[in-house]
C-alpha cells in the first residue's frame, strides 16, 4: 500500500521537487525530467534515459557523474511523452548527439521514437536502445519483443560510460547494444502494487502463490507456482538464465559475469541477502566467475512484491566499462573527479509552452480542431465502461479510464492554446502532447503520436483542406506501424486505422469532399472493428492471452471507429 501522499494527480510532481531538493548537488529539474546538476565534457554523446515514473532507482536515480546526463520521467508506470524526451534530450546535449535509452514497452516506442525523429530534423544526431532483457516475455527467436526490466541498469551504465570516454555516438550505440544482447532477466512476482489513493493492489497473485515471469506493470507471466524457500527460488532462477546463454558465450564454465538480484518494492535487503546466498553458490558451481554484483533495489514497481535476477555477461570492454565510476542519487560505483555545478544560463531549455506564430487561417481553424477534440471526449465519456470492459476480457482493463483522461487533457490543453492564439497544428500538437502526458499507457502514445503527425500535415499557415488531411492520417498510421510494429491483422487500432486511411485517400484522391470522403471511411472503420472480434493479438500485453480474447473485437479498434464517426459532422 502507498501510504504518504497528498493529492494523487500530484504525486509525481511532489516526489521529483522532493527528490531535486534532496540531491541538488548531482541532479537539476527541467521540464519532463531531470538532467545532471553538474558540467560534463564538451563535444561528448549525452545518454538520456526514461520510462514512467513509479520504478525508483529507475530512473531519475541513475541521473549523475559516469551514469545517465538525463531522464525523461512519465507518470506512475507512463511513458514521458515525446516533448518531455525531447526537451530533456535537449537539456541534456554536449554536442556530440544524444542515446536514448529505455525499457521495450509499446509507448516508450513510440514516444522515444517521436522524440528521436524531431531532436535529427533540428541537427542533433540521435540514436537509440530499446532495453530487451526478460526471458520470460518472449521467446529466444523473438528476442526483439522482450521487455526491458533490471537489466536497463546494465545498459544504461555501458553506454554512459562510453559516453564517459570519449566514444562516438556510432560507438556508445554499437557497446550499448552489446551489454543489451549479453543481458538476461528472469523475475517473479508475490502480489501487486497499490497507486497513490487507489483502494487495491492493480493485481494480485493468489495467496499462497507465485507468478513466475510477471512483469513488473504486471503484466502476465509464463505460470503460478507455491511460494519457495530462498533456496528454491534461487534455484529456479538461476536453472532459466543458464538455460539460455548469450552468442559469444559458449558455456558459463570460465565465463565472467556480473550478477544483478533485484528487489522490486518490498521484498527487502535482508531476504535477498539470503536468495543471493544461494545464487552464489550455485554460479560458482556452474563455473562462472562473478564480477562486481549488485543486490538491492535496482528497478522497482512502488509496493510491489517480487524479485529478479540479472546475468550480464561481460568481455574485456564490457567489463572495462561496468567498472568505471560513477556517481548518482541511487547508484555509486569507485571515486569520481569532482566538477562544477551547471550555470543555469548555459542550457538549452526549449519553452515548451511557447506558442509559434500562425496565420489567421490557421487561427480560425484551430477552432475546428477544438471542436472535433470536444467531439472526440464526448465519445469517450459516454462509452468509457464499455472500453474497459472490452479491454479487460485480455488485458488489464484500464483502456477506458486511460482514453477519458487522455481526451480530457486534451480538450483543456487545446481550449487554453487556442486563446492564446495558436494555430491549428500547434493546438493539435498540444493536444497530442497533453493527451499522451495524461493517459499514459500505449492507447496513450498512439493517440499522443496520431494527433502530431496529424499537426505537422496541417501546420499553421494555411486553413487545412481534404488532401493534407488524408496525409496527415496516412502519416498517424505510419508513424504508429513504425514504432509500435503492429501490422494488419494484430488485432490493435492498426486493423481500424489502415483501412480508414485507405478509404479517406482513395475517395478524396476520387474528387469527393473532406466529409464524403471521411463518411465513407468511417463505414470501413465500423466493419473493421468488428470484424478484429475474428482475430487473435499478436502484440501488446493481450498477447499472452491471445484465445481468451477470441469473440470480442479489440477495444483500441473499437474506440477509434467511434471516434471517427463521431467527427464526421465536425467536418
Amino acid at each position: 500500500m502507498t501510504r504518504l501522499f497528498n493529492d494523487p494527480i500530484a504525486f509525481v510532481d511532489e516526489a521529483t521537487e522532493g527528490f531535486v531538493a534532496a540531491h541538488a548537488h548531482r541532479v537539476r529539474q527541467v521540464p519532463g525530467g531531470v538532467i545532471r546538476s553538474t558540467k560534463s565534457e564538451p563535444n561528448t554523446v549525452a545518454v538520456v534515459i526514461g520510462g514512467g515514473s513509479g520504478h525508483y532507482p529507475a530512473f531519475c536515480g541513475l541521473v549523475g557523474q559516469g551514469l545517465a546526463h538525463g531522464a525523461a520521467m512519465g507518470n506512475l508506470f507512463a511513458s514521458p511523452s515525446a516533448q518531455q524526451i525531447y526537451t530533456v534530450a535537449r537539456a541534456a546535449n554536449n554536442g556530440a548527439g544524444v542515446l536514448l535509452s529505455y525499457g521495450n514497452y509499446a509507448g516508450d516506442v513510440l514516444h522515444f521514437g517521436q522524440a528521436r525523429d524531431r531532436l535529427v530534423s533540428e541537427g542533433i544526431p540521435c540514436e537509440m536502445v530499446k532495453v530487451i532483457d526478460d526471458v520470460s516475455s518472449a521467446s529466444l527467436e523473438e528476442i526483439q519483443k522482450r521487455r526491458g526490466i533490471a537489466g536497463d541498469l546494465t545498459v544504461f551504465k555501458i553506454a554512459a560510460a562510453a559516453a564517459e570516454a570519449g566514444y562516438s555516438l556510432e560507438e556508445v550505440v554499437r557497446v550499448a547494444e552489446a551489454a543489451n544482447l549479453r543481458t538476461r532477466s528472469f523475475g517473479v512476482a508475490f502480489d501487486g502494487c497499490t497507486l497513490p489513493g487507489a483502494d487495491d493492489a492493480l493485481f494480485h497473485v493468489p495467496e499462497g502463490k507465485m507468478a513466475v515471469g510477471l512483469g513488473i506493470h504486471g503484466e502476465p507471466g509464463i505460470s503460478e507456482q507455491d511460494i519457495p524457500t530462498a533456496d528454491e527460488l534461487a534455484e529456479l532462477l538461476v536453472k532459466r538464465l543458464l538455460e539460455e546463454l548469450p552468442e559469444g558465450v559458449g558455456s558459463a564454465k570460465g565465463a565472467r559475469a556480473s550478477v544483478l538480484l533485484n528487489g522490486l518494492g518490498t521484498v527487502k535487503y535482508e531476504e535477498l541477502f539470503v536468495v543471493y546466498r544461494r545464487v552464489n553458490q550455485l554460479l560458482k558451481e556452474a563455473g562462472l566467475e562473478i564480477v562486481d554484483p549488485e543486490v538491492g533495489e535496482l528497478v522497482t514497481s512502488l509496493d510491489m512484491a517480487g524479485a529478479s535476477l540479472t546475468l550480464f555477461w561481460l568481455d574485456d570492454e564490457l567489463e572495462k566499462f561496468w567498472a568505471a565510476p560513477c556517481d548518482t542519487p541511487a547508484y555509486s560505483k569507485g571515486s569520481v573527479t569532482a566538477v562544477e555545478q551547471l550555470d543555469a544560463a548555459e542550457l538549452d531549455i526549449p519553452d515548451p509552452d511557447a506558442i509559434p506564430d500562425a496565420t489567421q487561417e490557421s487561427q480560425d481553424a484551430a477552432a475546428k480542431v477544438l471542436a472535433a477534440l470536444e467531439t472526440t471526449y464526448k465519445v469517450i465519456e459516454e462509452n468509457e465502461e464499455e472500453f474497459g470492459r472490452i479491454d479487460a476480457v485480455a488485458g488489464d482493463g484500464d483502456h477506458g479510464i486511460g482514453m477519458a483522461r487522455g481526451g480530457k487533457a486534451a480538450v483543456e490543453k487545446a481550449r487554453e492554446v487556442k486563446e492564446r492564439g495558436a494555430g491549428a497544428g500547434t493546438t493539435l500538437r498540444m493536444a497530442g502532447d497533453a493527451w499522451a502526458d495524461r493517459a499514459g499507457g500505449t492507447s496513450g502514445a498512439i493517440w499522443g503520436a496520431a494527433l502530431h503527425s496529424l499537426a505537422m500535415a496541417i501546420g499553421d499557415e494555411k486553413k487545412p483542406d481534404a488532401a493534407c488531411i488524408a496525409q496527415g492520417v496516412r502519416d498517424a498510421r505510419d508513424n504508429i506501424m513504425h514504432f509500435g510494429k503492429a501490422k494488419v491483422g494484430d488485432k490493435t487500432l492498426v486493423d481500424v486505422l489502415v483501412p480508414f486511411s485507405e478509404v479517406l485517400s482513395e475517395r478524396i484522391e476520387a474528387g469527393d469532399d473532406l466529409k464524403t470522403a471521411w463518411q465513407a471511411g468511417a463505414d470501413r472503420a465500423e466493419q473493421a472493428a468488428k470484424d478484429t472480434a475474428d482475430l487473435v493479438p499478436k502484440i501488446g500485453r493481450a498477447r499472452p492471452l491471445a484465445e481468451k480474447s477470441k469473440g470480442t473485437p479489440d477495444a483500441g479498434a473499437v474506440s477509434l471507429s467511434m471516434i471517427i464517426r463521431a467527427v464526421v459532422d465536425v467536418l
